[in-house]
């Protein structure tokens, strides 16, 4: 395993790390003897953080690290999510009152006095503008409830604006071979504000990990039946808001540029780690086996100047006009 600093949180994380949502809900059911399993596994690669949230599986996500981590001596970071319990999911919800509630439940999920990070869970983009919002996570870190926070965007509008704000310590965004236009102005920026960057959904839901086929099926349960039209949640969440045949057709294009010896997932995940901006990314996992598997990215050669060319033509051509403005 090989660590990046986390921008102004002075941590060293690995390059390759985890995001447990495929443990709490919306991918299908995962066994707590498969996430045990996984989350040891990526303990036991090299792995020192972990991404979850408080509505993963109603905290079942946050559950299941504290149990495993009992177990273990290692120094593990654990970054939590907080916002989405609000019903309805609304700015004015983001005050004191119920950030502090969020965090309190989450300390008592993950069984721990103080949280390594939280961030805002994709908040509605009028809480970025709310100066009130971020003086409340200063308060309590103040009170030692966490000691960084952070925000999960949807948007880059998003991501700039946060980055503002003197006490935002990462932001974790969607960037993958299909959305490319964070490395455009905001990884600069961030690099600039001593931002860490956390890279979610980097196979976009799978797509790039080139197993998914036209005749896939996919559990009631999971985001990818329910959510391909933003039925639930933000659209840009679910195969990183590319029509799932327009997306396909994409794939093959990329496949044509996968050495022989390195699987789909493996490329897609060194393609992002060849920014040097990004601090990890946080692919899911669903058993030990994809763990194992994306760790590989890490010890993979960098892409060539032929492969990144031809990925920019794909995305270019096939994908830019679908996505690029709207996130």
């Amino acid at each position: 395993m090989k660590y990046r600093r986390l921008g102004k949180t002075g941590f060293d994380v690995s390059e390759v790390s985890l995001g447990t949502w495929q443990i709490g809900a919306s991918w299908g059911s995962v066994s707590e003897k498969d996430s045990i399993e996984l989350l040891h596994a990526a303990i036991d690669n090299g792995i020192n953080f972990f991404d979850t949230a408080d509505v993963y599986g109603d905290g079942r996500s946050e559950r299941l690290i504290a149990q495993v981590l009992r177990d273990r001596s290692e120094k593990i970071y654990v970054a939590t999510k907080a916002g989405r319990r609000l019903q309805p999911h609304v700015p004015d919800g983001y005050n004191e009152t119920n950030l502090t509630a969020f965090i309190e439940r989450s300390l008592a999920n993950l069984q721990r006095e103080t949280l390594d990070i939280v961030q805002l869970h994709c908040p509605p983009t009028d809480v970025y503008y709310r100066p009130e919002v971020f003086e409340a996570l200063d308060k309590l870190k103040r009170a030692g409830k966490i000691l960084h926070y952070g925000v999960s965007v949807e948007k880059i509008e998003e991501a700039i604006k946060a980055s503002e704000f003197p006490g935002i310590a990462t932001v974790q965004i969607i960037f993958n071979i299909f959305r490319q236009r964070p490395k455009e102005l905001f990884f600069p920026l961030a690099q600039k504000r001593d931002v860490g960057i956390l890279v979610r959904l980097p196979l976009a839901s799978g797509l790039l990990g080139g197993k998914i086929t036209k005749q896939t099926q996919f559990a009631a349960d999971d985001h990818r039946s329910y959510n391909r039209h933003g039925e639930q949640f933000d659209r840009g969440e679910t195969f990183s808001g590319v029509d799932l045949d327009v997306a396909l057709d994409a794939v093959d294009k990329v496949r044509e540029q996968v050495p022989a010896d390195v699987s789909m997932p493996t490329f897609a995940l060194r393609w992002i780690l060849d920014h040097q901006e990004v601090s990890c990314v946080i692919p899911g996992a669903r058993n030990s086996a994809q763990v194992l598997e994306n760790i590989k990215a890490v010890e993979a050669s960098p892409l060539g100047h032929s492969q990144s060319t031809a990925l920019a033509d794909i995305y270019k051509n096939q994908i830019r006009g679908l996505v690029h403005q709207r996130w």
